[in-house]
């Protein structure tokens, strides 16, 4: 198998099955805003790639009016490059910092979208902005059937959310960029609010979700996670994500 993957200034690289990474990337993506914590970020295959061929890419851009916005977009990989631009998702609120980026495919075969809160924690508590949100939508982008909201939301209150994974319960885990350090691990829930910018860390707060472990007074600045079971039987798996700060791997245990 060989592996694709993103750097934010805006190329798709792919190493092969051998191991090597070719030269060249297999795209270069012209219209990315590689600015601050923005760029060419989130990627994924469709769960028939075997059959379409399709990826998906999470990134920033700058509207005509010069206002900064994130959008995912699908594309065809054949002969080793990507073609076919279609926009899945547009007009995410977009900043400097606070973008999100991370997209992945679900169990239920639904795309999930990680996004930040634009430095605008209000945006967070909108249920009506795409901003601070997990997105939850269809290969095509249109909100999936029995989001809570009617649009394309599935959970909101997040600062700046990133990982997401699935344990073998098919619960899905998500990392996220605390303030004053306390980064979160969640469980998300579809419609449930979590927090940001009411409550963090132990706060809580009637109709709100506090996080399962959070990172205190230290600074993990967590990435991308996967969950990787347990070979003892009975017991939970861990979730591993990468840390920013200080260049480092995390293993949480469940």
């Amino acid at each position: 198998k060989s592996i694709l993957f993103t750097e934010r200034v805006g190329r798709v690289r792919l190493i092969d099955s051998k191991n090597n990474l070719s030269p060249t990337p297999i795209a270069v993506i012209e219209d990315v805003l590689h600015e601050g914590e923005g760029g060419l970020m989130g990627i994924t295959i469709h769960p028939d790639f075997s059959k379409n061929h399709f990826v998906y890419l999470y990134y920033t851009y700058a509207n005509n009016n010069g206002q900064t916005l994130n959008r995912v977009a699908r594309f065809k990989f054949e002969n080793n490059t990507l073609s076919g631009k279609t926009t899945i998702v547009d007009a995410i609120p977009g900043a400097l910092f606070h973008n999100g980026g991370r997209i992945k495919f679900g169990p239920d075969k639904l795309l999930y979208i990680t996004t930040g809160d634009s430095q605008n924690p209000s945006l967070s508590q909108n249920k009506n902005s795409k901003a601070g949100k997990i997105l939850r939508v269809t290969e095509d982008g249109k909100p999936a059937p029995d989001n809570p909201f009617g649009n394309e939301v599935y959970s909101y209150g997040h600062r700046n959310p990133q990982g997401l994974t699935w344990d073998d319960n098919g619960r899905l885990w998500e990392t996220e960029h605390g303030a004053s350090a306390l980064d979160e691990i969640n469980i998300i829930e579809k419609s449930k609010n979590y927090g940001w910018p009411q409550i963090k860390g132990d706060q809580t707060q009637n109709g709100m979700q506090t996080p399962i472990i959070h990172s205190g007074s230290d600074t993990w600045a967590p990435s991308g996670a996967a969950y990787l079971p347990t070979r003892q039987a009975g017991l939970d798996g861990s979730i591993f994500y990468a840390g920013l700060r200080g260049q480092s791997l995390f293993e949480y245990n469940i």
